[in-house]
């Protein structure tokens, strides 16, 4: 009787769950629940998105994306190295952190604290301001006694109630506390020489030292005030800043996901220490569960998109070539009202160069045009011609509008020291081959190719959507 309540409750848990997050749709047999479809939607349908879907307009999409993705997993994709890699490394990202608790991070800022009060020590805190005259290690004896002068002089001011602080601005040779009008900031013990801190520890508020001499130079110093260090709390924040930056919460995590290894006793590894924390999370927080998700398939579906549409597609120049006879009207419909000119621009310091260049590329491809003036031209260090080479459209370049377009009054540059300008291409109405328009037919044979995927993919996999639950996605409490 008993085993039977416990079997009844069981099933009464798995229906509760099942109505609360209902499958919408099951694609290539795997169902997919409301809430990883909402979540998905939500994401790419703010408010902030120019092309934003209906529900109804995204299944669509949902749909395509989860086919490609399986046959990504048919692929085997996910068992690549790098995959692998790169998932981890990601998810990591995400649920490292989490092995780290605030207390934890309080504990270290303890941490730093206690030790930075042991190493400020009995004696507290000093804020002081300093006026310094440098001598220099190996300066001479008429240095010396003028760099004794000074500071005599200087003392003998100050006594005669001259202002410390305007008087560091002027005459301090310490850089970076002089232009502060001597000012120091607090100061421990040992963050100083001992000739320096020996004379400034024994100041008390608003007293002045008498000159004195240090590795550096003659020093005067104006006791401003002492302290002990502040209670824990007073520094908690600012410590706990340090430590964010500082990345402690990554040594930490690493620290525990060791020492959980170690607990273990051999039986488990790094790796299943974080899959287990990873399933964990993604059982207990749906937001987490469906990010990971996210990220890994969607790194399949850029390895697999990659691999039969966009790589594809771009590396095919036969395939390229093809799709170009097959479409030329569309090309040469944009070109109509717009020509191009397929040629360059080029400078040259004299005219017996004019008629070379243009020799020099007559009767090769458009493509070894650089190449071979470089070569003929440039060959030697000696920079004898300026080239821009292009497919030009009014508007590109202020030489091919004067010289081909013939637009009126454009202003032109000359290139110094390359005063003769000259051109050398031809005006097109239309494409010569894909490689005039290559750009825009690797985006359309992109185009066409996943199309024929997603064709396949349909005919290849079954899915279905469940109109009724497809209703109450984002509408149910």
């Amino acid at each position: 009787m008993k085993l039977k309540m416990i079997l009844a409750a069981c099933l009464m848990s798995t229906a509760a769950v099942a109505q609360t997050d209902p499958i919408v749709m099951t694609v290539a047999g795997v169902p997919v629940p409301r809430s990883e479809f909402e979540y998905s939607y939500n994401k790419n349908n703010t408010d902030g998105v120019i092309d934003k879907k209906t529900v109804e307009e995204y299944v669509d999409l949902f749909v395509n994306y989860k086919l490609k993705v399986q046959a990504a997993l048919d692929a085997r994709l996910d068992t690549m190295k790098t995959f692998k890699e790169e998932f981890a490394q990601y998810r990591d990202q995400q649920v490292m952190p989490t092995f780290v608790t605030d207390a934890d991070m309080l504990a270290e800022a303890h941490k730093v604290y206690d030790q930075t009060k042991e190493s400020i020590g009995p004696d507290g805190l000093v804020s002081a301001a300093h006026i310094l005259i440098l001598v220099k290690q190996k300066a001479t004896k008429e240095e010396q006694d003028e760099a004794k002068r000074r500071i005599d002089s200087v003392y003998t001011a100050l006594k005669a109630g001259a202002n410390f602080e305007e008087l560091a601005k002027q005459v301090s040779q310490d850089p970076g506390s002089g232009r502060r009008g001597g000012m120091l900031g607090w100061f421990s013990r040992n963050q100083m020489v001992k000739e320096f801190e020996d004379e400034a520890f024994a100041l008390q508020p608003n007293q002045m030292s008498k000159p004195f001499l240090s590795p550096f130079g003659w020093h005067i110093i104006l006791m401003k005030d002492r302290k002990q260090l502040e209670p824990f709390d007073f520094h908690k924040d600012n410590i706990l800043r340090y430590l964010e930056q500082r990345n402690v919460r990554d040594h930490i995590s690493a620290e525990k996901v060791n020492a959980l290894v170690k607990a273990s006793g051999g039986t488990l590894t790094k790796e299943q220490v974080i899959d287990q924390r990873t399933d964990s999370l993604a059982e207990a927080d749906m937001d987490m569960r469906y990010l990971i998700k996210e990220y890994h398939d969607g790194l399949l579906l850029y390895e697999i998109s990659n691999r039969t549409v966009w790589e594809k597609a771009s590396k095919d120049e036969e395939g390229l070539a093809n799709y170009f006879k097959k479409n030329k009207k569309r090309y040469k419909n944009e070109w109509k009202d717009n020509p191009r000119y397929k040629g360059m621009v080029y400078h040259v310091k004299d005219e017996s160069y004019i008629k070379p260049v243009a020799k020099c590329v007559k009767k090769l491809k458009f493509a070894d045009w650089n190449e071979a003036l470089r070569k003929t031209f440039n060959g030697d260090s000696i920079i004898r011609i300026r080239v821009e080479k292009g497919l030009f459209k009014k508007g590109d370049n202020k030489f091919v509008d004067r010289e081909v377009f013939k637009v009126q009054d454009v202003q032109v540059d000359s290139v110094k020291g390359y005063p003769i300008d000259a051109v050398y291409g031809k005006l097109l109405k239309k494409p010569e081959d894909y490689t005039d328009v290559r750009v825009q037919v690797v985006a359309d044979l992109q185009d066409e190719l996943e199309r024929l995927w997603v064709a396949d993919l349909r005919k290849r996999y079954s899915f279905s959507v469940n109109e009724e639950i497809l209703k109450t996605v984002n509408k149910h409490e």
